[in-house]
C-alpha cells in the first residue's frame, strides 16, 4: 500500500518535506499497513473498533496530542501533525476521529482552557492513550449552531448541577473524561465530567453510514453534581468551544 501511495504523489510534495517529517510519516504509514489496514474491513462491517487498545498503541507512537507542548506531549510541528492525520485518514475516518478528537478537541480544551491541576491530572495519561477523552458540544438540535445548546449548568453553592444531553460524540462511551459545554447564567462554560459520575450516562449509536467504525455516543446528564474544580477556568463564552473546533479543523484539512 505504501508504494501505491508514493506513486499517487503526483505533485512530488515529498520533496518539500524535511527528513524528520518523512520519517514520521513513513513510521505512521507502516503502522497503518501492519496494524490497521488488515482489520479495517471487519471493524467497518461490525461498526466498532478496539478503541482502548488502539489508543494505547497510538500513544506509544506519540501521536495523541502531539502538537501540544509539555505534559507528555511532543510539541510536534503543525506539518507533522497534519501528516499523521493524513496517514490515519487514508485507512478510515473512524480511526482518524479517534486520534483527532483525543488530541485536538478533548486534550486541547484542557490544554488551552484548563487549570494547571487539570492539565497535570489528565494530559499525561491522555497522551499515552491510557485515558480517553471526548468532546461534548453537539446536541440533537444544536449541531452547526452551538449557540442554541440546551444543556445547562447552574450553581448550587460551590458546586454545579449539570442537566442536558449531547449527540454524535466520538469516544463518548469509553472516555474517562468528557469535556462538556453548557449554558450558564454567565454564558457558555466548559466542564470536565468524569466517567462514572452519578447521573452521567452514555449510549453508543449504531448502524451509522458515516464514521461507521468510530465509537459514537449520546451523552445524558441528569442532575450531575460537579465540584467547582471541574470547570475549565479559562473558557468563557462560545470562544472556548469554537477555539477547539478551529484547532481540530487544521487536521481535518489534511485528512
Amino acid at each position: 500500500m505504501s508504494d501505491v501511495l508514493s506513486r499517487l504523489d503526483l505533485l512530488d510534495l515529498d520533496e518539500d518535506l524535511p527528513g524528520d517529517d518523512r520519517l514520521l510519516r513513513d513510521t505512521v504509514r507502516k503502522f497503518a499497513d501492519d496494524r490497521l489496514r488488515p482489520h479495517i474491513r471487519d471493524w467497518f462491517e461490525a461498526g466498532e473498533l478496539p478503541a482502548r487498545e488502539l489508543a494505547q498503541e497510538f500513544g506509544q507512537l506519540g501521536v495523541l496530542g502531539m502538537h501540544l507542548h509539555g505534559y507528555g506531549c511532543a510539541g510536534a510541528s503543525a506539518t507533522q501533525y497534519g501528516l499523521v492525520c493524513a496517514e490515519v485518514e487514508a485507512v478510515d475516518s473512524g480511526l482518524r476521529s479517534l486520534v483527532s478528537v483525543q488530541g485536538s478537541l478533548a486534550m486541547y480544551a484542557i490544554y488551552a482552557y484548563g487549570s494547571e491541576e487539570q492539565k497535570q491530572r489528565w494530559l499525561p495519561e491522555m497522551a499515552k492513550g491510557t485515558a480517553l477523552g471526548c468532546f461534548g458540544l453537539t446536541e440533537s438540535d444544536s449541531g452547526s449552531d452551538p449557540g442554541s445548546m440546551r444543556t445547562r449548568a447552574r450553581r448550587d453553592g460551590d458546586d454545579w448541577i449539570l442537566n442536558g444531553s449531547k449527540m454524535w460524540i466520538t469516544n463518548g462511551s469509553i472516555a474517562e473524561v468528557a469535556v462538556v459545554w453548557a449554558r450558564t447564567d454567565d454564558g457558555i462554560r466548559g466542564f470536565l465530567v468524569e466517567r462514572g459520575a452519578p447521573g452521567f450516562t452514555a449510549q453508543d449509536v449504531h448502524h451509522k453510514l458515516s464514521l461507521r467504525a468510530s465509537v459514537t455516543s449520546s451523552l445524558a446528564f441528569d442532575d450531575v453534581r460537579l465540584p467547582a474544580s471541574a470547570q475549565l477556568p479559562l473558557a468563557a463564552g462560545l470562544k472556548g468551544p469554537l477555539g477547539c473546533l478551529t484547532e481540530a479543523r487544521f487536521g481535518i484539512i489534511w485528512e
